[in-house]
């Protein structure tokens, strides 16, 4: 199949990747050219100079950027992907944003007669690399069986959760169950040294109950090290956070976990931590301990 993928970043380079390995006519662009040159070097393909230029007669455009503005920059400016995209192809965005603008750009690409998915992912980068992410997708029966055999070259679950819009909302679901799961962890460990046990054998032990989590298993050694410079940036997790506390708001529900571990978040920043992977809370916690 005819695709573009717009937005080579930590996740859109390896998935982008796998679609060409797959097979796939992929043609990508990025804000930074040179990644996008090295890219090209690696899985072949084609480079283009804009988004527009990228969605040129692709059947699919994928895309996986940063923000909401990010996002409508690539589909509705001059050199928008919606400026060359035909009708009958689908637009299927990657990013973490807000139900809002799901559904305001899926009104503008049916009025060009061109399908949207809204498609936000979650594994980490570890996840993108080995083909093995969860997907979670909103928009039309049409539009997700037309996307889905293409997004399961690099996804292990991938589902369509409801209409345009939905998608985003499972994920804020998913940072909302996150947030929570990586502080208590933080918590434990913390907890466990001061208290004089070894947190390693602590965590051998209890993983193998109730408290077994993605996190724990994956992050307590790299938190008990102090490493921190992998995986998903606190500064990316609280642009998250933030999309679910606004959506939050506007369905009258309460979210004080949420809140306070995004304060939490804030403290890491002003540590210098705004790249430190979400699992520096821990951080945040030996400062404390240590006085």
């Amino acid at each position: 199949m005819h695709t573009a993928f717009i937005g080579l970043g930590v996740m859109g380079y390896p998935m982008a990747g796998h679609l060409a390995r797959n097979g796939h006519d992929v043609v990508v662009f990025n804000r930074t050219n040179d990644r996008a040159v090295r890219w090209v070097g690696e899985y072949g393909g084609g480079r283009a100079a804009s988004p527009a230029e990228a969605a040129r007669g692709a059947e699919l455009v994928m895309a996986c950027v940063g923000r909401d503005d990010d996002l409508r920059a690539i589909t509705l400016s001059e050199t928008g992907a919606f400026s060359t995209m035909r009708p009958g192809s689908v637009f299927v965005d990657h990013t973490t944003a807000s139900a809002s603008v799901a559904r305001e750009l899926a009104r503008t690409a049916s009025q060009k007669g061109i399908g949207y998915v809204d498609a936000p992912v979650s594994g980490g980068e570890q996840g993108a690399q080995k083909g093995q992410l969860t997907i979670m997708c909103g928009g039309s029966e049409r539009d997700y069986a037309e996307a889905e055999p293409v997004i399961s070259t690099y996804a292990k679950q991938c589902r369509r959760m409801g209409p345009v819009g939905a998608g985003q909302l499972t994920k804020m679901v998913n940072q909302i169950c996150l947030a929570g799961l990586i502080e208590s962890l933080a918590e434990g460990l913390n907890f466990a040294r001061a208290a004089g046990l070894d947190p390693q054998a602590v965590v051998d032990v209890i993983s193998k109950g109730a408290a077994q989590s993605w996190q724990m298993d994956n992050r307590h050694r790299t938190m008990l090290a102090g490493h921190y410079e992998h995986g998903f940036a606190v500064e990316w997790m609280r642009k998250d956070l933030s999309i679910c506390l606004a959506e939050a708001q506007r369905n009258g529900t309460s979210l004080p976990v949420v809140e306070l571990v995004d304060s939490f978040y804030g403290e890491i920043e002003a540590m210098g931590g705004k790249r430190w992977d979400t699992s520096s809370l821990f951080a945040r916690l030996e400062v404390i301990r240590k006085g």
